[in-house]
């Protein structure tokens, strides 16, 4: 369910009231409504349209996106349009694994310093037995809807903004390790964060936050207190995506995931609710991971927190 205008007014309220009550003074908890406020709603249609091109493009190719596949290079020529007509200037790199062709896709926002880089990327590519809409059309289509609210809001953050959506991350983060590795060292060092979003409209979901740079982690934190929804920290898929690419050429990380094939415990499904004792996403690497497999107000909630992250970490 989107966020209305008194929703999000009252989300900035209990941020507050949390400041106040972990010791912050009044001044503090009247910046950090304005704080809240200055991101964007991201309409949850919107990020569900870019899902039914998605599914779209898998049927008319095969039932897949997956790497080397044409159905993942008609995704990415998808996402790179929208991204043209927005305004930003996109690259595609090209790579070879596994005996076929490989592509990433980066966009980037003109302006801001270019000696202070934030990047926000999704894994395009899904498995060859289905069509990949959770995993991982859901944060690929999330951070694309961010981009078109940069352009529609002609932001003009301090630091330079870059969006990335990455190639055969299924055959071992394949496209991040390429772009990467190929990155001059001071090109890596002006890169201050990394924003990885790997499934976040699981079917049964949770919401788990990356436990990483404590910056980023606690910017994601604040939004999510600010709604009343508890978080844990991500354990299934530590090391298991793209952010792990950037982490180990030491590059601040943080990310959200609602989960994979791990059980929803009783505690979880009380918190969250759900199911307890089924799989956050049963049809993880399946051929029903279609758009009939996305819990949409996991899908709004974390739609709006990459757009709040995005804003918070580049001002």
């Amino acid at each position: 369910m989107k966020l209305s205008v008194s929703t999000r007014a009252a989300a900035a309220g209990a941020v507050a009231m949390v400041t106040l009550l972990a010791g912050g003074t009044l001044a503090d908890a009247a910046t950090t409504p304005s704080r809240l406020a200055a991101a964007p709603d991201i309409p949850v249609g919107n990020v569900k349209a870019h899902l039914t091109q998605l599914q779209s493009i898998a049927t008319a190719n095969g039932g897949n996106r997956a790497h080397g596949r044409p159905g993942y290079k008609a995704s990415l020529d998808y996402v790179k349009a929208k991204l043209d007509a927005a305004g930003f200037t996109t690259t595609v790199q090209q790579f070879t694994t596994s005996g076929r062709t490989g592509y990433n896709l980066i966009a980037d926002w003109p302006g801001g310093d270019p000696n202070q880089v934030l990047m926000a990327g999704a894994h395009l590519d899904g498995v060859s037995s289905g069509p990949g809409i959770n995993d991982n059309g859901s944060g690929s289509a999330a951070v694309l809807e961010t981009a078109l609210a940069v352009a529609r809001a002609q932001y003009r953050p301090t630091k330079h903004l870059r969006f990335a959506w990455w190639g055969a991350e299924e055959l071992g983060l394949v496209g991040s390790r390429y772009y990467v590795s190929r990155l001059a060292t001071g090109d890596r060092a002006r890169i201050d964060g990394y924003l990885n979003f790997d499934m976040i409209g699981s079917p049964n979901p949770g919401y788990f936050v990356y436990d990483d740079d404590p910056a980023i982690e606690k910017t994601f934190q604040e939004y999510f207190t600010g709604i009343g929804v508890p978080t844990e920290i991500e354990t299934e898929g530590d090391g298991r995506s793209d952010h792990a690419s950037f982490k180990n050429a030491g590059v601040p990380v943080g990310g959200l995931f609602t989960g994979a094939s791990r059980t929803k415990s009783a505690a979880q499904a009380a918190k969250w609710g759900g199911t307890a004792g089924r799989a956050f996403d049963r049809c993880y690497h399946s051929s029903c991971d279609t758009t009939a497999n996305i819990n949409d107000t996991a899908l709004d909630r974390n739609s709006d927190a990459i757009a709040y992250a995005v804003w918070e970490l580049s001002a």
